[in-house]
């Protein structure tokens, strides 16, 4: 028995998706640290610039494994649900005399 509202699995990336966002990420994060570096400021200035570039792409790791975290629990607690559900389902017999 399936339910139609029951959460399809989610498709794997693709390979093409997958480089796309590695290139990216590099790309990105190049273009921060060459226009850090050529900046016409004081070295302190480009060092807090820096620290700061980090601070935000290590928040923005974990923030993305938080949702991800997340986003797996609740599918591992639907899952789960559906199970019972179907469950009971299958061991109901609307017919059995009450004894």
């Amino acid at each position: 028995m399936s339910n139609s509202n029951a959460p399809s699995p989610v498709p794997a990336t693709t390979a093409a998706f997958h480089l796309q966002a590695v290139l990216s990420f590099g790309v990105s994060l190049a273009a921060v640290v060459i226009g850090t570096f050529y900046l016409p400021v004081d070295g302190w200035v480009k060092a807090f610039l820096a620290i700061a570039v980090l601070y935000a792409i290590t928040s923005a790791f974990t923030l993305a494994k938080c949702v991800r975290d997340k986003q797996e629990s609740l599918t591992v607690v639907n899952r789960v649900d559906q199970a019972r559900l179907e469950k009971l389902i299958a061991e109901h017999d609307p017919f059995r005399s009450v004894a």
